[in-house]
């Protein structure tokens, strides 16, 4: 398969059109070849080092990340970027990310793939930004408390995991949006939810929560977003028939 044929398929299938004009990411191919053959595709929640050298290692063509390395500005190649860029170039690697589509999607995305495991009910889009729903809300069929519910989507609850526990300890109504959506809480709250999952934490929307009682859950960034990166690496397989290595660098935030 050519790069070329990969980026036509995944912006079809994750709908980049449905997301691209608001994204600060640069979606699809950000160094590499259309040309490029590609058999054996590495798959990152981030473009760096670590990532690199694992790909180059395990003999892949493309790395697909989540967090690229060009975000809606055009950089000089100085620097950190420089490098990056030049080390991709000189292993015959090529960079592919996929930022916003492969948060929303309704079946890939990092949320969708997290309501999924919750086995959430009654699953609509939630969280507006820029006029798109980004995140996803539902209804849990029996009430949860939320130890159980981190059990569930991240095992151990390790210390990149926070709460604010304003909330009733039975949780029914959950809304997910991965990532850096601490301020979306507000919407969260306007929409009576029990529980808000999301990445980042902040001190400034503590006494918000606190006074409108909603359970927060900070999950840490890469925790809410490798589901999707994991569920994408299946379905390239699946359906494209690639080689496909998901691997997990935690950064603990």
């Amino acid at each position: 398969m050519k790069l070329l044929e990969f980026d036509q398929w995944a912006r079809s299938t994750l709908e980049f059109s449905e997301i691209d004009s608001i994204d600060s990411a640069l979606n699809g191919v950000q160094v590499g070849s259309f040309d490029a053959d590609i058999s054996k595709m590495i798959f990152a929640v981030d473009a760096c080092e670590a990532s690199f050298l694992r790909a180059r290692d395990e003999g892949a063509e493309v790395l697909f990340v989540h967090h690229g390395i060009y975000w809606g500005f055009v950089y000089p190649l100085t620097g950190v970027r420089g490098e990056r860029v030049r080390y991709l170039m000189n292993n015959g690697i090529a960079l592919y990310a996929c930022h916003l589509p492969l948060d929303r999607h309704p079946v890939l995305g990092n949320n969708a793939q997290m309501a999924q495991i919750l086995g959430l009910e009654e699953v609509e889009g939630f969280g507006d930004y820029k006029g798109r729903m980004i995140g996803c809300r539902g209804l849990l069929s029996v009430g949860e408390e939320l130890e159980s519910i981190v059990a569930r989507l991240f095992g151990l609850w390790d210390n990149s995991i926070r709460a604010l526990r304003f909330g009733p300890k039975e949780i029914h109504t959950v809304g997910i949006i991965s990532g850096g959506a601490v301020y979306e809480v507000s919407q969260a709250i306007d929409a009576g939810l029990d529980l808000y999952i999301t990445g980042d934490a902040s001190h400034n929307i503590y006494h918000e929560c606190r006074e409108a009682g909603i359970n927060v859950l900070f999950a840490g960034h890469y925790l809410t977003e490798v589901f999707g990166v994991r569920a994408m690496a299946q379905r390239v397989h699946q359906e494209l028939g690639l080689e496909t290595k998901f691997i997990d660098i935690p950064t603990g935030l």
